[in-house]
């Protein structure tokens, strides 16, 4: 089921929480909304599932108008953070429970639908567990119940809402595997909300960056790591550095020292590269100064080096050889490898 999201904007009291948000999700794919608190994801996630109506703009599912339609009448599934299970249903009845409230000319027969429920079980690995009480599963098994409920219904799009928030990191990442497994196996259209950066990339096949109601990026995840086209994203997607900097006749100077580094265009601009993106230089121009920590990291090592003047320091990280001289008061000189200017 393709979605299309025209020109929406949502007001609370007045407070715009989006403003003029396009996005088309093709049919099929799974889509991750991606930023800080308050950048509208959730909101958006809202309106497309039915549970808040735009004020301006309109929401297709397909070529219907789906703007004003309740859930039920968009058919989406829709899995919380907190998973809000039937505490007093076992895991069958919970799984059923979207069929069995359908009116009784769209409700299918019981062993229909205890067929569809153990089917779904079985698809989501919670064979054998179909008489347990929420309370007497793990969290991880409690989403994926969750999830089975959401599915039970046939949904044209399902939605998740930060689905793996409450769970602790090993549960998270292995939820994050089977999540894509399953999207592959069964082909729906997957819209899901996060703040965890590696969770939208790793899962999604596109992600959409958010700030302040509006969409900032939308792309794969190599796009938004790689190539983001503005300085939040660049900031917000991974770890990065950012020096204020002037490009004089071609070439890049901070606090008025060549670095090295060419540019097209002059004038005043930010440097942002990340910290991984750099190389020692023993002699010639670069960004140079004392070291004022380091740390291991795995099979690296993190340097903070201050830049620029006592008045105004710069402290940005890179990372080093493992067997670099990096004591503290050490000066290091070095160069990005990949970087981007934003005037």
């Amino acid at each position: 089921m393709e979605i299309r999201v025209e020109k929406i904007r949502k007001e609370f009291d007045l407070y715009p929480a989006l403003h003029d948000v396009s996005l088309k999700i093709e049919s099929g794919e799974l889509i991750a909304l991606l930023g800080p608190s308050g950048s509208g994801k959730t909101t958006l996630l809202r309106l497309i599932a039915g549970l808040e109506q735009p004020t301006l703009g309109r929401i297709f599912f397909g070529e219907e108008d789906a703007s004003y339609k309740t859930v039920q009448e968009r058919n989406v599934g829709f899995v919380f953070q907190h998973y809000a299970l039937f505490r007093h249903m076992n895991v069958a009845q919970n799984v059923a429970f979207g069929l069995t409230v359908r009116p009784r000319h769209q409700r299918p027969p019981k062993a229909e639908i205890r067929r569809r429920a153990l089917e779904l079980l079985d698809m989501m690995q919670l064979t054998g567990l179909e008489k347990r009480f929420p309370n007497q599963l793990s969290g991880g098994q409690r989403q994926r119940v969750a999830l089975a409920r959401a599915m039970a219904i046939e949904p044209r799009v399902l939605l998740l809402d930060e689905p793996f928030g409450a769970l602790d990191a090993k549960v998270r990442k292995e939820l994050r595997r089977w999540l894509r497994e399953f999207h592959d196996r069964t082909g729906h259209t997957t819209v899901f909300v996060t703040h965890d950066q590696e969770e939208a990339l790793e899962l999604a096949d596109r992600v959409v960056v958010m700030s302040q109601g509006k969409i900032e990026q939308v792309g794969s995840s190599d796009d938004v790591y790689d190539r983001p086209n503005s300085p939040f994203v660049f900031s917000f997607i991974g770890e990065s550095a950012n020096l204020p900097v002037s490009v004089i006749d071609g070439t890049v100077h901070f606090h008025g020292q060549s670095t090295g580094l060419a540019a097209q265009r002059d004038g005043e601009a930010h440097l942002f590269f990340r910290p991984q993106d750099v190389s020692l230089v023993e002699e010639g121009p670069g960004l140079s100064g004392p070291v004022t920590s380091s740390r291991r990291l795995a099979g690296t090592r993190i340097a903070e080096v201050e830049l620029g003047s006592a008045k105004s320091p710069c402290h940005v990280e890179i990372e080093v050889p493992l067997d670099a001289s990096v004591s503290n008061g050490t000066t290091l000189a070095f160069r990005p490898t990949r970087w981007k200017l934003f005037y």
